[in-house]
């Protein structure tokens, strides 16, 4: 009897042991099949949104012939197939798609008494041969597609059979993280073309300090430099000093992305007066007024926190408006 039970426990211990192994050989595909099934779904948002915005057109596309669709882990192939489709379909319409089942298979050719038996990765004409063969009276396919899973997300491209012109290419992750990587890459070719070009880059300022002490000015900048990190510019102020316009500079830095410079700022008023009466008194304010700026930005968003100091002895804290529009009507 005693040793019926210790076998029963024995058992028990054997069969939550496989239990637990089988749980955690299980959660690789689980989570493999997650992170593949939110990168699917962001490639079929980039698609809608390069056919919404011209960059592809569907007439130029369909019917396209989908090559490969393949999953990284076996058990889940069929449902990884599926989810392609479903992710292909809404961006080609209804019969632009069809699938070539047969060109990833190991594929035998025939010609004047010569027999090519061919494994691997198929070549455009190849898939060109193979939809002749099976297509019917259906019209040639245009583009060849390959959808494939890859570590962290989805590899896509498509290329015109006519002319093996890559029509579109991206690895596509759940967050995005490369497509931002990739957009980085861009924007600065698109900067080195812009310093070739001699073209100016303007950012646009307005600058509320309002406790304890005020300032409200107006800039434009150029941004220069090496890594764009200087901000060079003229300057309108409303207040510390009231009515002035002068010179400003900044510098970016990494630490919070916030900007550090200084405006140096001629007062209006006691200059027409210094004009008119050589020995005439400061008006409102000092001839020159020197202030020195913070500039915090929030986030990636448009405004930031300000603080600046003048030598009119105004300290003050507020917010900064970048390259945001005073007038929403207008652009």
């Amino acid at each position: 009897m005693v040793l019926g039970s210790a076998a029963t426990g024995i058992l028990r211990r054997v069969g939550w042991a496989l239990l637990g192994l089988s749980l955690v050989v299980g959660r690789p595909a689980r989570a493999e099949s997650n992170t593949a099934g939110a990168a699917l779904d962001r490639l079929r948002e980039i698609l809608e949104l390069r056919v919404a915005e011209g960059g592809l057109s569907p007439d130029a596309l369909r019917p396209a012939v989908l090559v490969s669709a393949v999953s990284r882990d076996p058990a889940n192939q069929s449902w990884y197939v599926t989810k392609v489709i479903d992710t292909l379909q809404p961006s080609l319409g209804p019969g632009g798609l069809r699938m070539c089942e047969a060109c990833m298979a190991p594929r035998a050719f025939v010609d004047d008494g010569q027999m090519t038996y061919q494994t691997g990765p198929i070549a455009l004409d190849e898939i060109v041969l193979l939809d002749d063969r099976y297509r019917g009276t259906s019209e040639p396919a245009r583009v060849a597609i390959w959808v494939d899973e890859q570590q962290g997300g989805v590899s896509a491209r498509f290329v015109d059979l006519r002319t093996g012109r890559l029509v579109f290419a991206q690895n596509v992750d759940p967050y995005l993280a490369e497509t931002q990587q990739t957009a980085r890459v861009y924007t600065l070719a698109e900067e080195i073309e812009r310093r070739a070009r001699g073209d100016s880059l303007t950012q646009a300022f307005a600058d509320f300090a309002a406790y304890p002490g005020q300032h409200v000015s107006l800039e434009w900048t150029d941004q220069w430099g090496s890594t764009n990190r200087n901000l060079s510019g003229v300057v309108i102020s409303l207040f510390d000093p009231v009515v002035g316009i002068g010179a400003a500079h900044h510098r970016c830095t990494d630490v919070l992305d916030l900007t550090v410079g200084v405006k140096v700022i001629m007062s209006m008023p006691t200059a027409v007066v210094r004009v008119l009466d050589e020995n005439g008194d400061d008006v409102l304010d000092p001839l020159v007024t020197a202030v020195g700026v913070i500039r915090v930005p929030f986030g990636r968003s448009n405004y930031g926190a300000l603080f600046t100091a003048s030598t009119n002895g105004q300290v003050g804290i507020g917010i900064s408006l970048m390259n945001v529009s005073l007038v929403p009507v207008m652009p």
